[in-house]
């Protein structure tokens, strides 16, 4: 039998990546990474991690730390100075990109993903990211990851092809609900809140989207709420 090639798979705990890993792990073998970066949910965005790692068996797993992104601020994600809006709620100055967003975090995440890669030999990063129904990070557009793939070229050894791969990001918010339930992945145990930890918030924009989501899919959201806002959004 031929052995599958490896794949570096971007896991934040969330319902996206976690998506990503199961479509990831029909065709690859996996090394999974997860990044902290100082974030408000980071204690249970690892619990997601670790428990989404155990579901998948994957003993082959990275923990980076990216200090700098909550020293530089700038995002409700990383600065306590920053509240984080609820659903509906003008999300920047500019309303243009949202506040929650965290200044090129994905170009960091890629980073540590393609010098893991190149040690261990992947052939391919996986990231879930979402273009057409997420809150419009411009760090998770297609033409970012075709970029990307560009520096990965001229920037690592001439022996060296890691491909990007972005599975869902054509996907809208519901789609990937549905895929993940026809995979069997375990919704349950990922996390979307962008501010609490013991329960989601219920009310954020990310919560918001993770409703619609489930509600458009007809499927029950299996993590408990502190406060249940389906009908809004």
């Amino acid at each position: 039998m031929v052995e599958k090639p490896k794949a570096v798979v971007l896991l934040s705990g969330g319902m996206d990546s976690c998506v990503t890993a199961a479509i990831a792990n029909q065709t690859h073998r996996l090394a999974l990474l997860h990044a902290s970066y100082g974030q408000r949910t980071e204690r249970r965005e690892r619990r997601s991690f670790e428990e989404i790692a155990d579901f998948f068996g994957v003993r082959e797993r990275l923990v980076v730390r990216f200090d700098a992104l909550s020293q530089i601020g700038g995002s409700a994600l990383t600065d306590s100075a920053i509240a984080v809006p609820e659903a509906g709620e003008a999300l920047a100055p500019d309303a243009a990109i949202p506040i929650s967003y965290v200044p090129f975090r994905n170009a960091h995440f890629l980073s540590a993903a393609v010098s893991w890669a190149e040690v261990i030999g992947a052939t391919a990063i996986f990231i879930g990211a979402v273009a057409e129904d997420s809150s419009g990070y411009p760090d998770c557009r297609p033409e970012y990851y075709r970029a990307f793939e560009s520096l990965i070229r001229e920037g690592t050894r001439p022996e060296t092809t890691i491909q990007i791969v972005t599975p869902v990001i054509a996907m809208r918010k519901s789609e990937i609900v549905r895929r993940g339930a026809d995979l069997g992945v375990p919704l349950d145990h990922t996390w979307s809140c962008y501010q609490l930890e013991d329960e989601a918030c219920g009310v954020c924009d990310s919560c918001r989207l993770r409703f619609r989501a489930f509600a458009e899919a007809g499927l029950r959201d299996p993590i408990a709420y502190r406060a249940r806002e389906q009908k809004r959004g």
